[in-house]
């Protein structure tokens, strides 16, 4: 089972679309790979049985990391017989996967000549699999150049070597196949072409519905760096319930602007470790997303006092509604509804109470988010609640349904994430407590009114806005103010989650296994 599952099959194959064979055609370093995994991905959310048969993990397995570059090379005749073996090896294993039911294959290779594709659309038409080419073009040399510092940092062929080194084994590898690189131009057969991945498609001979999905998933994906922040919500007045939609208390102001603190002074330090940058790796912009939730705005509006920080509110980005136990403790929830409590606790991730939410129902409703966050080439800082990380974190690590629910997403730290070809590097960092001596009653009205930057429903607005620019409506006094000073930078780096960080339980967080014998919601 699959986090975005919209239902099951006794097949296990969804849409009606049978089985399908994606293809990948293209020179080195034009982003397959980044492309081939992040579309599996995509594909597994939706529940899609899906796998990636990369003709490069192949070769490792069966001869080593340890090859030149001409290895490569299509003029080498002493090494085309094994070349030839490990990608048929790969393709037969693929053809097997098929056969004990599995859906969409993901073909992971070069595929740079007309008579290999022709090959492989007979092998695949003998065993009644549609096929569909997605061939990568790239002529930005900075594009290139970045993908190649992507490969380099990620690949399992270069652990171990120097940055030089490895960029100019790559670009040999390059040079090897160009001679024997030949388009796809035969109109008859079904193909997209991906220019500069992500500036321009081109879609030929595709049908089905199911294909339609991995065009629009395409139309939407980029392979350029950039980096993905999670960060918690501040607490709020009333963090019990969920109908109350209550503002940030002084405490979760005070986290609000300590965040913001450090994430501009991570960020600042970060440019300055790296002064030689190609044009596709120069600092990006930040942009701040967040939900029309009170608690989760205003501690993205701690942002708004920097201009060149782009502050977006998505209505999707809300928590789980927590239905009829909303305010309610565990205990009571238990003792109210012990069937439901049973089922919550045997699938904690589609069990919903009534009137409530399940991680089910949220992760499909993140569903625009994920495509809008795979369109996004700025930085981008996700602000939500535990239980929306948790989904949008499940997603980029490809994580199962069955442990989105038991993640745990503590409370004063910023996660790091950076999409690579082979993997999603994470860096967790602790959040310092920089700000002393703090007014927390004196400048409401110079924060809040900044939100009337920020597109939002006026049903929202109003709450965000000071006293004299409401609609008749009562005023709130929650406020905060800038320090004087600068803190200095303290973060903590962890790879792995340290046990003296904990997290809150809310109430309207997620359903999932606590400790032997116990309910956690």
């Amino acid at each position: 089972m699959f986090p975005g599952q919209l239902y099951k099959t006794e097949s296990g194959r969804l849409f009606h679309a049978g089985a399908i064979a994606i293809i990948f055609v293209g020179l080195p370093a034009r982003g397959k790979t980044h492309v081939s995994r992040s579309l599996s991905r995509y594909l597994r959310w939706l529940g899609v049985q899906t796998a990636v048969f990369s003709v490069g993990n192949y070769r490792r397995q069966i001869i080593g990391v340890e090859v030149t570059n001409d290895f490569f090379s299509p003029m080498n005749k002493d090494t085309a017989d094994l070349r030839l073996k490990i990608a048929n090896a790969c393709l037969d294993d693929m053809i097997r996967w098929f056969a004990a039911g599995g859906q969409c294959g993901i073909l992971d290779g070069s595929n740079t000549t007309e008579e290999r594709r022709r090959e492989l659309v007979e092998r695949f038409k003998s065993v009644d699999v549609h096929y569909m080419f997605i061939e990568s073009i790239c002529d930005n040399p900075s594009i290139i150049d970045s993908n190649i510092r992507s490969v380099k940092v990620s690949s399992p062929d270069y652990v171990g070597w120097k940055d030089v080194d490895a960029v100019q084994d790559f670009k040999r590898r390059i040079e090897n196949h160009m001679p024997f690189y030949a388009t796809i131009e035969d109109m008859s057969l079904s193909w997209v072409k991906l220019i500069n991945v992500g500036e321009k498609i081109i879609v030929n001979n595709v049908h089905g519905f199911l294909q339609s999905k991995i065009v629009y998933y395409l139309m939407n994906l980029h392979i350029s760096p950039r980096k993905i922040y999670f960060a918690r919500n501040g607490v709020s007045l009333n963090e019990h319930s969920y109908r109350a939609d209550a503002p940030l208390s002084p405490a979760g102001h005070k986290y609000a602007e300590n965040l913001k603190k450090f994430v501009l002074k991570l960020r600042e330090n970060q440019s300055l470790l790296s002064p030689a940058m190609t044009t596709a790796e120069a600092p990006r912009q930040l942009t701040v997303w967040t939900s029309a939730r009170k608690r989760s705005f205003q501690t993205a509006a701690h942002f708004l006092d920097h201009e060149e920080i782009i502050v977006r509110q998505r209505s999707v980005l809300g928590e789980r509604n927590p239905g009829v136990c909303d305010q309610m403790t565990p205990q009571e929830i238990e003792k109210k509804y012990p069937d439901e409590c049973l089922r919550a606790k045997n699938d904690p991730y589609r069990h919903r109470f009534p009137r409530a939410e399940s991680y089910y129902d949220l992760a499909n409703r993140l569903e625009k988010v994920i495509l809008e966050l795979e369109r996004e080439k700025n930085d981008v800082l996700i602000i939500a609640h535990e239980s929306v990380i948790k989904c949008l974190y499940g997603y980029l690590f490809g994580l199962s349904e069955r442990s989105i629910p038991s993640l745990e997403i503590p409370e004063n730290v910023l996660l790091e994430l950076v999409p690579r070809a082979y993997a999603t590097e994470e860096t967790r960092h602790v959040i310092p407590d920089s700000l002393v001596g703090i007014n927390w009653q004196q400048q409401t009205a110079n924060l809040l009114s900044l939100a009337g930057k920020v597109p939002a429903s006026p049903m929202f607005m109003d709450h965000y806005l000071p006293d004299d620019k409401r609609k008749g409506r009562p005023g709130s006094n929650t406020a905060f103010s800038t320090p004087s000073s600068s803190p200095a930078l303290s973060s903590t780096a962890v790879s792995e989650m340290s046990p003296g960080i904990q997290h809150r339980g809310d109430l309207a967080d997620d359903l999932g296994h606590g400790p032997e014998g116990t309910f956690r919601l």
